[in-house]
């Protein structure tokens, strides 16, 4: 048994002060003032530190086959890197190639991820169309606890889906009680763009973003949007990076659609200067889909954020080192797309969104954690503090500092895009089901400590915020 006396908790409804006791099972046991400490528990001091449910992560791809190359944090370091930063669930994606059984996929990432540190489920991507996949979808969430899946609207020739796969796909989700991911960028925009820009001579990082402007997000979030509205099925558009987008999105909630944003918090931070560096690999190690944007986009996500039309953060945290970086010297379009950022999402959205007053601590709490475990049907079981939840806290100091780099981080990647940020908002212990581990910078993760987390088809009406 754990014992997490002193705190101050923070909800996304409320904040109090009480005492937690965890029990053997990893799950919340006892909320109440003043708790007597059973003979035998171990006592966690929580004085002076906010206790807030865990992180949950619903966007990374841990060692992800993606353009050439494998990302290098695999399921172990991935998710150990999170619940150093205070992340304890992550919803990862399985990817299976075009024309293959979705289900034997899911099977493949189960077994990549049996070595994972902190819990995990799956979204699962439609890639293709044909007799098998309605089947194996139908499997999925009715008998492997899956009740998301993912659509590519870019990356021609490789993952990309037409507009009549997606009506397939959604039309079948809505029947089975399953919410759509989209990742939403016009692919056969984007290729005609690299191609013009190759053909003049562009080959460099700074090429990267004029292949993806905003338009060509803008676009397919409205055309996704409209599908969606065809069919009367809920939409999850993952990293929104444009004005473009989250006014579609408030404007569709507005209407009354079922959509939901996500947004990464390297959007909210960098803007498209980091593609004008000089040099080339520190260039390169931005180089994601979507980029990053001209600065007053950032205004238009900060708002999504806190007036409620966006409603989670994810990182997309797909790692690729220096070397893989280079599978793209010559030519922009091999540069293997994703950055880090498990590790310090929690700090960054504190120091840029609490800290600087966009954010109540509350809303932090609902855009790190709770509104996912609501939208992925992981409530009450994640995302909250209550007897019987998930005994995933992280021990929160408000005040405190720390400088973030490469040289100290736990992800498996040899750079940091946030190099030499100093932020307020640090992890001081993260409990994973009732187990302490991270505590002040020891880790003291379990290699397969993680278990699956099996979710239940979404309710006819369900929304959740």
């Amino acid at each position: 048994m754990l014992h997490v006396k002193g705190g101050t908790i923070v909800t996304a409804d409320r904040t109090f002060k009480a005492d937690i006791l965890c029990d053997d099972k990893g799950q919340i046991a006892t909320i109440a003032p003043d708790i007597a400490t059973p003979t035998g528990c171990d006592v966690v001091e929580a004085d002076g530190l906010l206790v807030m449910p865990g992180g949950i992560d619903p966007h990374t791809h841990l060692e992800m086959p993606f353009m050439g190359s494998v990302a290098s944090d695999d399921f172990f370091t991935g998710t150990a890197a999170g619940l150093a930063g205070g992340t304890t669930s992550i919803i990862d994606f399985v990817i299976p190639e075009v024309g293959g059984s979705l289900l034997e996929a899911w099977k493949e990432w189960r077994g990549k991820a049996e070595k994972a540190a902190a819990d995990y489920a799956f979204h699962v991507a439609v890639t293709h169309w044909d007799d098998q996949v309605p089947r194996d979808m139908e499997t999925l969430v009715n008998e492997c606890g899956v009740n998301s899946f993912k659509h590519f609207m870019a990356y021609k020739n490789a993952l990309m889906v037409d507009d009549d796969v997606l009506l397939h796909s959604i039309r079948r989700a809505g029947e089975l009680g399953a919410l759509c991911t989209v990742h939403a960028e016009n692919g056969d925009a984007v290729a005609y763009l690299q191609a013009k820009l190759l053909a003049e001579g562009q080959t460099g990082p700074d090429a990267h973003p004029r292949s993806r402007p905003p338009t060509v997000e803008g676009e397919a979030a409205q055309r996704v949007i409209a599908l969606a509205g065809l069919l009367d099925a809920p939409v999850y558009i993952v990293h929104v990076s444009t004005q473009e987008a989250a006014h579609a999105i408030a404007e569709a909630r507005m209407r009354g659609q079922r959509v939901y944003g996500e947004v990464l918090p390297q959007h909210l931070v960098f803007d498209e200067s980091v593609y004008t560096n000089p040099d080339w690999l520190t260039a390169a190690r931005f180089v994601m889909s979507p980029p990053f944007r001209p600065k007053h986009h950032q205004h238009a996500l900060w708002a999504g954020l806190t007036s409620g039309q966006l409603q989670t953060t994810a990182t997309d945290h797909c790692c690729f080192c220096a070397g893989q970086k280079e599978n793209g010297r010559t030519n922009f379009t091999h540069i293997p797309n994703g950055t880090p950022g498990i590790e310090d999402r929690m700090s960054i959205l504190w120091h840029h969104g609490v800290v600087s007053g966009r954010l109540s601590p509350q809303e932090f709490v609902a855009i790190t954690s709770t509104n996912t475990a609501r939208i992925f049907n992981m409530h009450p079981r994640k995302g909250c503090i209550a007897e019987g939840a998930d005994a995933d806290l992280v021990l929160w100091d408000a005040t405190g500092t720390r400088t973030i780099s490469a040289a100290t981080h736990h992800q498996n990647v040899d750079y940091n895009i946030y190099e030499g940020m100093t932020v307020t908002g640090v992890a001081r212990r993260t409990i994973s089901a009732g187990r302490v581990v991270w505590d002040d910078g020891d880790l003291r993760v379990t290699r397969g400590a993680g278990q699956y987390i099996a979710r239940a088809p979404l309710p006819r009406g369900h929304k959740a915020v």
